[in-house]
């Protein structure tokens, strides 16, 4: 089940995959109960949206799992860090993702092959290729705009 999240986005993306949303306010409804998440895209560097999105969960209490794809384990801050899902010592329920469309495609295949169902992919890091993925395998997809940070009202 894919959910469209604004007219305002991506319009190409939007008109073909439009016909199998589901109202992007219930998909974030249904999200901000989830309490233990990935987080796809961590990064150390406080100017990037991998460490505020993780620090914004975090600090409304959730328990995140940071995952970095471009390294391996390692710890930072006292948070764990993993270099993909399946490292993780315990399925999340929600993957949230932060990284370029390239690595988002991966990311999908990978909670595909966990049987994880629910993704919130950050602007700017969708891509036709893997929204249509997640909709072949049944994933639930938060694409296209809002940013998980950004909607604090929905949480708490």
């Amino acid at each position: 089940m894919i959910c469209v999240a604004e007219e305002s986005e991506r319009g190409h993306m939007q008109e073909q995959l439009a016909t199998a949303a589901r109202p992007v306010r219930e998909m974030i409804s249904e999200f901000r109960d989830l309490r233990t998440w990935a987080l796809v895209g961590f990064s150390k560097d406080p100017t990037k949206y991998g460490n505020r999105i993780y620090h914004s969960l975090t600090g409304a209490g959730y328990k995140i799992y940071p995952v970095n794809p471009k390294g391996g384990t390692y710890e930072f801050d006292g948070a764990q860090i993993y270099p993909t899902l399946k490292d993780l010592p315990e399925a999340p329920d929600v993957v949230d993702i932060v990284v370029p469309p390239r690595i988002t495609e991966g990311v999908i295949r990978e909670a595909a092959e966990l049987g994880l169902r629910r993704i919130w992919i950050q602007p700017g890091a969708a891509s036709e290729d893997a929204v249509r993925y997640a909709q072949e395998e049944g994933i639930e997809v938060v694409y296209g705009g809002p940013c998980a940070m950004v909607h604090k009202r929905f949480w708490n």
